[in-house]
């Protein structure tokens, strides 16, 4: 397959269940080597640059990550300096000071003390976000980020991605479920189908009711939702209904 990430966008990966939107994002991570082919990271093959070197520049969270029992929000988050520092430094100025950014802009500063375990599924989830922020990298890979969250915390998390994006000038890279949240939080859209790319664009060249038919089994209508005119998902039934 070929597949592009725009720099400086946020793109989402959409698909039915077991298409391989995970696998193509642990790929990009380099969790993972690819059977065949390549993945580049400016124009030169991701699996033979060194580890640190990869760390600097590309940050993952994948999907439903665990910590150890004790864990407090600071620690978790100091992580993430641990591709910027040597085994022999200790942490540094520096690292307290992007780390209490990291917090802040996630609006968890308040919270660095509280152990993992006693945060809500949101403030969990920005804390694993911090840790990200933390690492100092150009591209965060986010796999379904919004996973077990209510509804008004998945647009608060999405809210926060996008926002991330734009003052930090981040690449992202996420696997949604959500087509319609994906449409409106996105700016590049990538739909898969039985590990294969069937089309990828902007979210109105891509969710569009022919796509959902193909690639989902989905008969929908898409209206143009009224706030920023981004595609909206309206469900009238699947293919093994008949409807």
């Amino acid at each position: 397959m070929t597949f592009d990430v725009p720099t400086g966008s946020v793109t989402s990966i959409i698909g039915p269940n077991g298409c391989g939107k995970s696998t193509l994002l642990r790929g990009l991570g380099r969790l993972i080597a690819p059977r065949s082919g390549r993945v580049l990271l400016d124009g030169s093959p991701i699996g033979s640059q060194p580890t640190r070197q990869v760390a600097r520049r590309i940050s993952i969270l994948p999907q439903s990550p665990a910590a150890p029992p004790g864990l407090t929000v600071a620690d978790l988050v100091s992580r993430g300096r641990h591709p910027r520092q040597r085994w022999y430094e200790q942490f540094s100025v520096l690292d307290e000071k992007t780390l209490r950014h990291a917090l802040t802009s996630t609006g968890i500063l308040d919270l660095a003390g509280t152990r993992l375990e006693e945060l809500s599924g949101g403030q969990r989830q920005r804390a694993w976000i911090s840790m990200t922020l933390a690492q100092e990298t150009g591209i965060m890979l986010l796999d379904e980020p919004t996973t077990y969250l209510d509804l008004a915390h998945q647009v608060e998390l999405l809210e926060l991605i996008v926002r991330m994006n734009r003052e930090h000038n981040r690449t992202v890279v996420m696997v949604l479920h959500d087509i319609s949240l994906a449409a409106r939080y996105s700016d590049h859209l990538v739909a898969m189908k039985s590990g294969a790319i069937v089309t990828q664009g902007r979210p109105d060249e891509v969710v569009r009711p022919d796509v959902l038919h193909e690639v989902f089994g989905l008969s929908a209508q898409v209206i143009s939702e009224p706030t920023h005119g981004r595609p909206h998902v309206i469900p009238l039934g699947t293919l093994s209904t008949g409807t």
